[in-house]
């Protein structure tokens, strides 16, 4: 999650994609004839898809209408914190707010939002023509209530997938070097085991030739969520170990005393595997967020790593950022036997399918400009720039549009992989109380990470606070 703009970002006009909306310009500025000089707030977190929306849909979209956006894009943690406190006080500040696909459950349990097919069902004259929600792809159905009902336009979308240096794993001499202390072929790895050993590999290589080459990126901010995430949401899964190893069907149970899987066998496999990798990554890894992450394959400090797929588009084609342009090849995560059989059977995952929506504020005084807005830039007619721009798709059809195939072989077949395998990765289980068991247990997983808890420890630690927790918050009877 690399969370700041593209310098290409910048050269791509409004003016092109006012072009692309003039057919709709009379709807435009009839819906907003009553809305003049309005101006309607919003708060992203600062992606490459919120950056676009910020320098380019916002202005298009004031031209058309006269309505102004006022666009903040801050940290993630400023954006949630900002956000919640805003609708917890009703305050009104922001009319329309991101929604990460992994929060979308408590801000519905708490009401937080205004119900956008009801409110177009309502007011039909609100309704644009270009506006069409079966265009979405399958990871608008994150943001719908039990009904059906949606409360979330998409405007990210994208899988944490497996980046590597091709330059490196196709480099005769670094394969000969590799088949000679291995005795395999050097290729993107499908095991844990050939993972590990690639790292172990390129880690060496690096030390020998006098290179700022790692092994492998990890996640491991010892006091911030992202490795947190990295763990549960990425690597586990890869282990056969889903929805943070708590069983819903079984009264909530984490524990495997319990019926779940937080401390199971695999869970500790997963977790001894994930902080064997730390050895072999940069020292800043036990810094890094998703920022940072991103970052580092960018300055070629990894042979290899999980990445959030919204930084492949800029990794692998802006060199005003990245060190590797034309040299990034991409795969899926490494797993182990029968998981990714499971995922293709529909009984798992191997991998996080992130993302996000806007929201309308239910606090917002502005819901109608707001609305207008969030039908801007559901438009089919925008996509394929803000494809190219932040590698993220949320409509059926952008795959298929010539530019996004362009960037598609510049990205050596991000979007294919994202199109032919975005359906073996999920998105975080449905859990309002989402926020509540990270932060019980994220403080006894950042032991593992320093060394001051083994895994197992750690995941037993976390598998009875989280039912603790869950006792507490009234879901474990």
């Amino acid at each position: 999650m690399y969370r700041k703009i593209g310098a290409g970002l910048a050269a791509l006009t409004v003016s092109v994609l006012l072009a692309t909306t003039s057919a709709y310009a009379d709807f435009w500025s009839d819906a907003s004839k009553d809305l003049q000089g309005v101006t309607i707030h919003g708060i992203s977190e600062s992606t490459p898809p919120s950056n676009y929306v910020k320098n380019v849909l916002g202005p298009a979209f004031t031209k058309a209408t006269g309505i102004k956006v006022e666009f903040e894009a801050t940290s993630w943690d400023q954006m949630y914190d900002k956000a919640i406190k805003d609708m917890e006080a009703k305050t009104g500040v922001y009319d329309f707010v991101y929604i990460e696909q992994d929060i979308i459950y408590s801000y519905l349990a708490r009401n937080f939002l205004v119900d956008i097919t009801k409110t177009l069902a309502d007011k039909p004259a609100l309704k644009a023509p270009d506006y069409d929600p079966a265009k979405f792809t399958s990871f608008a159905n994150y943001f719908k209530d039990d009904k059906g009902d949606l409360y979330g336009v998409p405007m990210e979308a994208f899988i944490k997938i497996y980046l590597y240096r091709k330059d490196l794993f196709d480099d005769p001499a670094v394969k000969e070097a590799y088949k000679k202390k291995t005795g395999k072929d050097l290729a993107p790895a499908k095991t844990h085991e050939d993972y590990k050993a690639i790292a172990d590999f390129f880690t060496e290589w690096g030390k020998d030739k006098g290179e700022e080459l790692w092994g492998s990126t990890v996640q491991a901010n010892t006091g911030h969520p992202a490795s947190w995430y990295e763990f549960f949401e990425s690597v586990a899964p890869t282990f056969g170990v889903y929805n943070w190893g708590i069983d819903a069907s079984k009264n909530y149970a984490a524990t495997v005393a319990n019926g779940g899987s937080m401390n199971s066998t695999e869970a500790k496999k997963a977790l001894e595997y994930w902080l064997s990798l730390l050895p072999d990554a940069p020292p800043e890894s036990t810094a890094s967020t998703w920022d940072e992450v991103a970052a580092t394959f960018a300055a070629g400090r990894a042979a290899q790593g999980l990445v959030y797929g919204e930084n492949a588009a800029w990794i692998a084609t802006d060199a005003s950022k990245s060190k590797v342009v034309g040299k990034v090849g991409v795969a899926l995560p490494p797993t182990s036997p029968g998981v990714i059989e499971a995922a293709e059977a529909g009984k798992g995952y191997i991998g996080y399918y992130d993302g996000g929506a806007f929201g309308i504020s239910y606090a917002s005084k502005n819901k109608e400009a707001a609305l207008l807005f969030l039908q801007y830039i559901a438009q089919e007619s925008v996509q394929a720039d803000w494809a190219v721009a932040g590698s993220r798709i949320t409509h059926t059809a952008t795959y298929d549009d010539p530019k996004v195939k362009a960037q598609d072989e510049k990205t050596n077949g991000y979007y294919s992989l994202m199109k032919k395998d975005g359906k073996l990765f999920a998105g975080a289980p449905p859990y309002p109380f989402h926020a509540q068991v990270r932060e019980a247990t994220a403080s006894i997983f950042y032991k593992a990470i320093t060394g001051d808890l083994s895994a197992s420890d750690a995941l037993d630690q976390m598998a009875a606070t989280t039912e603790a927790e869950l006792k507490k918050l009234g879901y474990r009877k």
